[in-house]
């Protein structure tokens, strides 16, 4: 299926390879190199790139191109997903997914791609059983390899992959029985300068950290269970009873797992939850230009909204802004004309504004375009979409676990035109 994978950095160059089948050249990647040069983005560049001989089908991840090379016609959706959890396992294993740390861990990486994918077909994906066969690195260890020259590699085939529930390790136990889920979502919009909502919709996940005795088997409930209505399970989780009931049935891996993706869509009228108040004027022939811009929370059931940094790309014409900020701080570069204001948290009591002038090129036309507005944010303890965790319930062993839900809103790409 996958005959070979290249790395590609964020300047262009392939720093590791590895083939399952015969050596592909790395002339294969210049198709990939020319989308790379077309694309006005890096995250613009194709999926899917089709060349005489093979498809090239890559993801960015942490300014690294992930790109397969693949010979014959394959389900594209099923290779990129497998992309992702290579990236997702090699965080897991070095903290980080970066080019540093991948280099300094390229034996336990080319140990790890053997063992997630046999002779081009996926293996082992589950982090926790590749923790069985590939002890991840700590520097003692390290040392030990480099003086003895012995490996990562366990000496024993992992239980789980001899048992029914190949995610799962057998025997597992702890004294502190616990059970987390995160629901984390994503809400991503575009709001004209009126105000009105042109597209919004959430992307949210379900992380879990389960680290439960024996083999315990799980049911998880929601109070609204029909907002989910785009789902991507792990497959840990009984689909059949899903589709019936709308109830999540599983036992689950050990350790921190993904449960489930999802989507929400802008037909179920995503709520919104801040707003911004802009007016951003040039007039023609002035060098001088007015920037106003005031936050506020919208929808957000008393939550605050924090982490805020706004970021706007302002026109060539603008030499430099001279501006006052009530909270929080600003940077502007007048190279690259990136106008930067760390907000922090919005008291809804007094909203944070920026306001002030903008010194203009003398004589330059007035912009075609008002620019538009970047915001990032982050919302603890609410989910936007307004899915609650109705309860959750084990069955199958007999100690009571500890359990915890946290919910979480941020950010995406969320951006308001002027």
């Amino acid at each position: 299926m996958i005959h070979s994978l290249f790395l590609v950095n964020s300047s262009g160059d392939i720093f590791l390879e590895k083939h399952w089948k015969s050596v592909v050249s790395r002339s294969v990647c210049d198709y990939f190199f020319e989308a790379q040069e077309r694309a006005s983005e890096p995250e613009n560049v194709p999926p899917v790139i089709p060349t005489p001989h093979h498809y090239l089908i890559s993801v960015l991840r942490h300014r690294i191109y992930f790109v397969a090379v693949i010979q014959s016609e394959v389900p594209p959706l099923f290779v990129i997903e497998f992309l992702h959890r290579v990236v997702d396992t090699f965080q897991d294993y070095f903290g980080v997914c970066t080019e540093a740390a991948i280099k300094d861990n390229v034996v336990v990486v080319y140990e790890l791609l053997e063992e997630m994918l046999d002779n081009g077909f996926p293996l082992a994906t589950e982090s926790n059983i590749l923790k069985e066969l590939i002890k991840p690195p700590t520097i003692l260890r390290t040392v030990v390899n480099t003086i003895t020259g012995s490996t990562n590699v366990g000496e024993q085939l992992p239980t789980g992959q001899l048992s029914v529930v190949p995610w799962r390790r057998t025997g597992v136990k702890y004294t502190n029985n616990e059970a987390y889920f995160d629901v984390v979502e994503e809400i991503d919009a575009i709001i004209d300068k009126s105000g009105s909502t042109i597209t919004a919709e959430i992307q949210g996940v379900i992380d879990a950290c389960v680290k439960l005795s024996g083999m315990p088997d799980l049911t998880l409930s929601f109070m609204n269970p029909r907002l989910l209505d785009d789902v991507s399970f792990h497959p840990c989780v009984r689909f059949k009873r899903w589709e019936a009931e709308r109830i999540l049935s599983f036992i689950p891996p050990d350790g921190n797992f993904r449960l489930l993706s999802y989507h929400v869509s802008s037909q179920n009228l995503v709520a919104i939850p801040v707003y911004v108040k802009h007016n951003i004027t040039f007039r023609e022939g002035s060098s001088q230009g007015r920037f106003e811009l005031t936050l506020g929370p919208k929808q957000t059931m008393g939550k605050a909204v924090e982490s805020v940094l706004v970021s706007s790309q302002l026109p060539r014409g603008v030499l430099n802004v001279n501006l006052n900020p009530s909270q929080g701080t600003y940077t502007f570069d007048p190279v690259t004309k990136l106008l930067s204001w760390d907000v922090g948290k919005i008291n809804p009591q007094k909203l944070p504004s920026l306001k002030g002038s903008m010194s203009l090129q003398a004589g330059a036309s007035k912009p075609d375009e008002n620019p538009t507005i970047n915001i990032q944010f982050k919302i603890q303890q609410m989910a936007i979409s307004g899915l609650k965790v109705n309860r959750l319930d084990m069955y199958g062993e007999k100690y009571k676990p500890f359990k915890g839900i946290k919910y979480m809103t941020k950010a995406g790409k969320f951006q308001v035109r002027t």
